[in-house]
């Protein structure tokens, strides 16, 4: 067991996977402070934030069956919150209505179409660059990953490497491009990347 799991989370964790009720409300009480306030970060808008919450906490329960109550919950959940941002997102790509509505909440009340799409341009270009310069593994990982779409599943199949394997590559390559790319939200670039498809 994590040694930095407490004894109580631990039980309730054991309750969760096995579809307590009571042990959801806690971890959702626990939890949903601070991952409201980092989709909020990223998506600006309170009621689309509120959605997303409630997704991941829908897909909390729904896969309960695959928590390991000796893992870090933290991770868990918290990688649940940036999968159905990304889906957000992925999702905001092919309905144009919500697209404006992002980049208008993101560029604040001084939106301006024109200036925002060549900005918008110049940071895809930036990171379409830096995603061919990460290492070559990493950089096929993150692609199929955060690209196309595809589940860790499919593409641990696919290269036959193990699911922990492509979790390593896109931790490396996140790592890589937050660093190569501080001025620019990785979210929002990931979106960017999305939009261009």
């Amino acid at each position: 067991m994590d040694k930095n799991i407490p004894a109580a989370d631990f039980e309730m964790l054991m309750k969760l996977k096995a579809g307590d009720n009571t042990a959801f409300d806690f971890f959702y009480k626990q939890y949903r402070g601070r991952i409201y306030s980092n989709i909020l970060k990223m998506i600006k808008s309170p009621e689309l934030a509120s959605d997303v919450l409630q997704e991941v906490f829908v897909s909390l329960w729904n896969n309960k069956s695959s928590i390991d109550p000796e893992q870090s919950f933290d991770n868990y959940i918290l990688r649940i919150a940036q999968n159905k941002v990304y889906d957000f997102f992925r999702k905001a790509s092919r309905d144009k209505k919500l697209e404006e509505k992002l980049i208008a909440l993101s560029a604040g009340d001084e939106y301006n179409p024109i200036e925002e799409g060549l900005h918008l341009k110049e940071n895809l270009s930036l990171l379409e660059k830096e995603i061919e310069l990460l290492p070559p593994k990493c950089r096929e990982v993150f692609k199929l990953c955060k690209v196309e779409g595809k589940s860790y599943n499919e593409v641990a199949e696919l290269l036959n490497i193990s699911t922990a394997t492509v979790n390593n590559h896109i931790v490396k390559a996140t790592r890589i491009l937050k660093k190569n790319l501080s001025s620019i939200d990785l979210m929002v670039i990931l979106f960017l990347l999305t939009m261009s498809k």
